[in-house]
């Protein structure tokens, strides 16, 4: 059964934070379970969040939480293996409002890190908000 992959041991990384200001817009936000705080990206195109889990595993499911009208209308997961280069997982399209949206994810092979790629911002000078974000599945065996 698949559960969420984000422990305290994955380690996470961003494109860009809203003015810097990591203690207001910061990317632990993404993982808090509050529904009052947010990543904020800093504007710019192709805004990412990179995951490193501590163990090989396997998605099969994200879900994202955006704000309306700073949402990618366009993403893409990538993942590789621990050493190895990105390669494309799949691409999926988000709604442009509030809500918790789930992507389910086909057929992915066991990977250490992955990078979510939000492409085409809703926003004009491609800001992205994500109040939440979760990626499950499995870990590798």
């Amino acid at each position: 059964m698949a559960s969420s992959l984000i422990c305290s041991e994955t380690q996470s990384r961003v494109s860009s934070v809203l003015n810097r200001d990591v203690k207001q817009f910061g990317k632990k936000y993404m993982f808090d379970c509050n529904e009052e705080t947010c990543w904020n990206s800093d504007q710019g195109e192709c805004q990412w969040v990179s995951l490193e889990f501590p163990q090989s595993v396997k998605v099969s499911e994200l879900k994202v939480q955006f704000q309306g009208g700073f949402s990618a209308k366009t993403c893409r997961l990538d993942g590789c293996p621990k050493d190895g280069a990105f390669t494309e997982i799949s691409h999926f399209y988000p709604e442009d409002d509030n809500s918790l949206q789930s992507f389910p994810i086909q057929e992915a092979s066991a990977v250490d890190k992955v990078k979510i790629k939000f492409e085409n911002s809703a926003d004009f000078f491609g800001r992205i908000i994500v109040y939440s974000l979760d990626v499950l599945g499995e870990r590798a065996s």
